[in-house]
């Protein structure tokens, strides 16, 4: 069912990775649902927590070049300046420490490189009482409700907003691309 509602925005999100070949980490791979819209001409890196998602996302690898690494996305196992991009889709609700994460994925990219986001947000400010009060609940089960990212934005001073769009439902959904300075 996820990979029906997101597919449209998934590949919005990625038609925005470079032409130029480069090294790109994908942070938070899952079962690979973002693998079938990657353009070739990149060196990927699929990054998870959990050996059975890697195990899930491999089938849907296809003929790119895509290496498979288990690894928390807060302390990313990468050296400093490694990567050209990364892709977070739907990991910056789940992660325990979104700022953490976000600050690792400035770590890794190289000056210029660039970060594209797919998640749930709020927005500072925003009252959401019913996602805030849902929250306890859901982020036990499988994520976050309350992230608001311009906090975790104002953390990594690093990393510059380039775009930010509304993707789903009503823009609780959005399609961001920073970039590392």
């Amino acid at each position: 069912m996820i990979a029906r509602v997101t597919r449209a925005a998934r590949q919005r999100s990625l038609a925005a990775l470079p032409q130029k070949p480069g090294r790109v980490l994908l942070a938070g791979v899952g079962t690979g649902l973002d693998l079938p819209h990657l353009p070739p001409q990149h060196r990927y890196v699929g990054l998870d927590l959990n050996r059975a998602m890697l195990s899930r996302a491999r089938p849907r690898v296809g003929d790119i070049d895509f290496a498979a690494v288990q690894g928390d996305a807060q302390q990313l196992p990468f050296a400093d300046a490694s990567f050209d991009g990364a892709v977070l889709h739907l990991i910056l609700a789940v992660v325990p420490e979104p700022a953490h994460c976000l600050a690792e994925i400035a770590r890794i990219l190289r000056p210029g490189g660039q970060a594209l986001v797919f998640d749930k947000f709020l927005r500072r400010g925003q009252p959401a009482l019913l996602r805030r009060l849902a929250n306890p609940l859901a982020r036990r089960v499988a994520t976050r409700i309350d992230v608001v990212f311009e906090d975790l934005l104002a953390e990594v001073p690093e990393l510059a907003l380039e775009f930010d769009q509304a993707a789903l439902a009503g823009g609780w959904f959005r399609m961001i691309r920073l970039r590392r300075l």
